[in-house]
């Protein structure tokens, strides 16, 4: 049996992969996951368990069928939510689709919403809704737009403060999780 106590993030990396010695490092997406990464190295009590980490290694340019697509399910099916990051920079890549499509349609992770392009939870919720840039944001990834009402959703700046709470929140969380639904901290 899988231990699901893994938080698997999901971003856009463009593909293919930068011709530069940085390759995926250098999308903007990569770099707001990386900045969880930090997090957890600076202050173990900070509450990610990145899925990443919980196989092997794959190269950028390994076989999509054979090796790419079932890595990425598997981590998937070691989890117990997601991380999404959404910001400008966000495209529907191959892979960032199958990541949301079997991350909820097939396994119901509840979902972390990131942006990183929102510097407060004010600036995400206006009065009883979302403010105005939120929503162009999810078109930008028609899988998650049409997916979101299936599993519970929580959005949150990329503010280490929120994003902590919101990891640490058993309603968003697979074998706890609250109804489905578009949640928000409040300001």
């Amino acid at each position: 049996m899988v231990v699901r106590n893994g938080n698997y993030a999901a971003f856009y990396v463009a593909e293919p992969f930068s011709s530069s010695a940085l390759g995926p490092h250098a999308t903007p997406d990569f770099i707001y996951f990386n900045q969880l990464r930090m997090w957890k190295g600076a202050d173990a009590s900070f509450p990610f368990v990145d899925s990443h980490g919980k196989t092997y290694s794959v190269r950028d340019n390994s076989d999509w069928e054979n090796t790419l697509k079932p890595r990425l399910r598997e981590r998937l099916r070691a989890s117990k939510n997601m991380v999404l990051f959404l910001s400008k920079s966000t495209k529907a890549s191959r892979a960032l689709i199958e990541e949301v499509d079997y991350g909820i349609n097939n396994e119901g992770l509840p979902v972390i919403v990131v942006y990183p392009d929102f510097d407060s939870k004010a600036a995400l919720w206006d009065g009883n809704k979302f403010a105005a840039g939120v929503k162009p944001l999810w078109r930008k990834l028609p899988i998650f737009n049409s997916s979101m009402g299936m599993v519970p959703t929580i959005h949150v700046p990329l503010l280490k403060s929120a994003i902590s709470l919101a990891l640490k929140n058993k309603d968003f969380m697979l074998h706890t999780k609250t109804e489905a639904m578009a949640y928000c901290y409040k300001p």
